[in-house]
């Protein structure tokens, strides 16, 4: 009789190269930074450009934010900024709003290797939707190809077809099931079916038993915010499902903190250590705003990867925003601020020089 999923032992991924990274980190007290690898962003409401941006389980691409079919953008005819009497057209109002693409993960390559830090690049459902796999292969080249240890991760994968689609792929080297739009038992039961799926193929898996959602003014209802962070009982019943990386929620909020501001409960963190830190690594999404204090009250709480994202993608926004360069010296300067960014957060991490 064949073992059931849950009957089957968990492999051994020890010399998974993420699964490596994030426990040298975890014996050296620094964090391994997960680079969102974002850039592009699509116009504000009453914009005269037309929005690029999907949620990561759409189905079908749209247009691009800086261009239309139609329309082509206006020529700049020099590299400099225009001058106070040269008519130039206002860019569009941007919003941030974030797409994937190569000038993250060169940034995140450059980064790494003049900081000689370890580092991951992510990459959302987004990315197989639009470009199948192709963007994940470039990516993956270019980790391969690195001088210092980068791995490519797939962060909130919200499908199961989205989960098999780069598990088979074999360009991941790491996956983020996350499975929280279903109710409880249905979510362990389809993430103990997809972490067997991606061990079966070498790729360690990460969940997320609860998270708290940011916005433009913060948490919006913050009455329920105790039912969202994860406990000790449920880091256990998430662990129990096979997975490698827990990202527990411990008052860390994705996307904007606003004017509740950053309130972490660190108490809560050290009782989700203790119940399951032995046998996963903890991770850590919603960072936005954090400094190098709280980033080292997290790695000391246990914390051996961190997400960064908002801090990217407002360089580059400031850099489209100011709209007189070219096309390919966007790409250029966007890259090179994008860079200087995580270079940042790497120093904050005390990855630098872990490689």
């Amino acid at each position: 009789m064949a073992e059931s999923a849950a009957e089957k032992p968990k492999p051994d991924l020890s010399q998974n190269k993420a699964n490596v990274m994030l426990r040298k980190a975890a014996e050296g007290k620094y964090a391994i930074p997960g680079v969102c690898v974002v850039s592009l962003s699509r116009p504000s409401p009453g914009s005269n450009r037309t929005a690029y941006h999907r949620s990561p389980n759409a189905a079908a691409p749209t247009k691009h934010p800086l261009s239309s079919l139609n329309t082509p953008p206006p020529k700049i005819p020099s590299s400099s900024p225009p001058s106070p009497t040269t008519p130039h057209p206002s860019p569009p109002q941007l919003t941030n709003q974030p797409q994937y693409n190569l000038e993250g993960i060169l940034a995140t390559v450059r980064a790494a290797t003049a900081k000689s830090s370890p580092a991951m690049i992510l990459l959302f459902p987004w990315a197989q939707t639009y470009s199948s796999t192709l963007l994940a292969q470039a990516a993956a080249t270019a980790a391969r190809a690195a001088p210092v240890p980068i791995t490519l991760h797939l962060d909130h994968a919200q499908s199961a077809a989205a989960v098999r689609t780069a598990a088979a792929s074999g360009f991941y080297d790491s996956i983020m099931v996350d499975m929280s739009h279903y109710d409880r038992d249905e979510n362990l039961a389809r993430t103990r079916e997809l972490v067997q799926f991606c061990h079966e193929r070498g790729i360690v898996c990460e969940a997320e038993p609860g998270r708290i959602m940011g916005g433009e003014d913060g948490v919006a209802d913050t009455v329920d915010l105790q039912a969202v962070m994860t406990s000790a009982e449920e880091a256990r019943a998430f662990v129990d499902t096979g997975i490698d990386w827990l990202a527990p929620a411990f008052g860390n909020v994705h996307g904007s903190y606003g004017k509740r501001g950053i309130r972490l409960e660190f108490e809560r963190l050290e009782e989700v250590r203790e119940a399951v830190g032995g046998e996963v690594r903890l991770v850590l999404h919603g960072t936005d705003g954090f400094d190098r204090g709280v980033y080292e009250r997290c790695v000391r709480g246990g914390i051996s990867k961190v997400n960064i994202n908002g801090v990217l993608n407002r360089r580059y926004l400031e850099v489209q925003r100011e709209g007189w360069r070219g096309v390919s010296e966007t790409m250029e300067e966007g890259t090179r601020v994008m860079q200087v960014a995580v270079e940042e957060c790497m120093d904050m991490l005390g990855s630098t020089g872990k490689a």
